[in-house]
C-alpha cells in the first residue's frame, strides 16, 4: 500500500470517530434545549464563526434552511461594522469556535446581549468566554484532529455538522417539515426530480 493512500485511510478512519467522540461529548439536556430553541424561534437563526467553523456556520445555516429553519451566515467582520443592525430581539444567533477564543466571535457577545437575541455558544472548551457568557452552551468535542500536526480543523469540524445534522432532522421532525414541504423549497437538482416524481405518483 502506498504511503498517500494510508495517509487517506488513516484521516477517513480519524473522521469517522470524530462523530462518536462528539456524540460521547454532548450533553442530553443542553441538546434538547438546542432542538427546542430552534425549532420554536419566531425570528432568524443567525450563525457565525472564523475560517473553518465559517465554513461550517454557512453549511449549517443551509442545512437549517432546507428544513424550514431560515437560517443565514452572519459574517463576523462584516457584523462588527454594521451587520448587527440586521438582528432582532426574537432571533436566535449562534457562535462557533473551536476554542472558544475567536477575538471576532467574542467580540459579538456583548451587542448581541443588547439587542436581546438568544445566544448560543458552540466550543469545546467549556472555560472559554464563549462557552461561559452564552445563553446556552453545547459542548462539541472530539479526541484528535486528522492531519499529522494535529491542529488543522478536520475532525473537529466533521463533529460539530454531524451534531448540527442531527438536531436540525430532530427539529424537522417535530415542526413536521415533510416530503411535500421540501418539495417546495427544494425543485432543483436530482432531489427536485425525485420530489417531482413521488408527488406525480401520488
Amino acid at each position: 500500500m502506498s504511503k498517500v493512500f494510508e495517509t487517506v485511510k488513516q484521516v477517513l478512519y480519524k473522521e469517522s470517530k470524530a462523530i462518536m467522540d462528539a456524540f460521547e461529548s454532548i450533553d442530553k439536556a443542553a441538546i434538547e434545549k438546542l432542538v427546542e430553541i430552534i425549532s420554536q424561534c419566531k425570528g432568524k437563526i443567525l450563525l457565525s464563526g472564523c475560517g473553518t467553523s465559517g465554513a461550517a456556520a454557512r453549511k449549517i445555516a443551509h442545512t437549517l434552511s432546507c428544513v424550514e429553519r431560515p437560517a443565514f451566515f452572519l459574517e463576523p467582520a462584516d457584523a462588527l461594522h454594521g451587520g448587527l443592525g440586521a438582528v432582532d430581539s426574537d432571533d436566535v444567533v449562534v457562535l462557533l469556535s473551536k476554542g472558544g477564543a475567536s477575538l471576532e466571535i467574542n467580540s459579538l457577545i456583548k451587542p448581541l446581549k443588547t439587542k436581546k437575541a438568544f445566544i448560543i455558544g458552540v466550543t469545546e472548551n467549556e472555560e472559554s468566554v464563549l462557552a461561559k457568557e452564552s445563553d446556552l452552551f453545547i459542548k462539541i468535542k472530539v479526541k484528535e484532529e486528522a492531519d499529522h500536526t494535529g491542529l488543522l480543523a478536520t475532525s473537529s469540524i466533521i463533529g460539530v455538522i454531524a451534531v448540527f445534522d442531527a438536531v436540525a432532522i430532530a427539529s424537522a421532525e417535530i415542526t413536521g417539515f415533510t416530503r411535500e414541504k421540501f418539495s417546495v423549497i427544494h425543485p432543483g437538482g436530482a432531489v427536485g426530480q425525485i420530489l417531482l416524481k413521488k408527488n406525480q405518483i401520488n
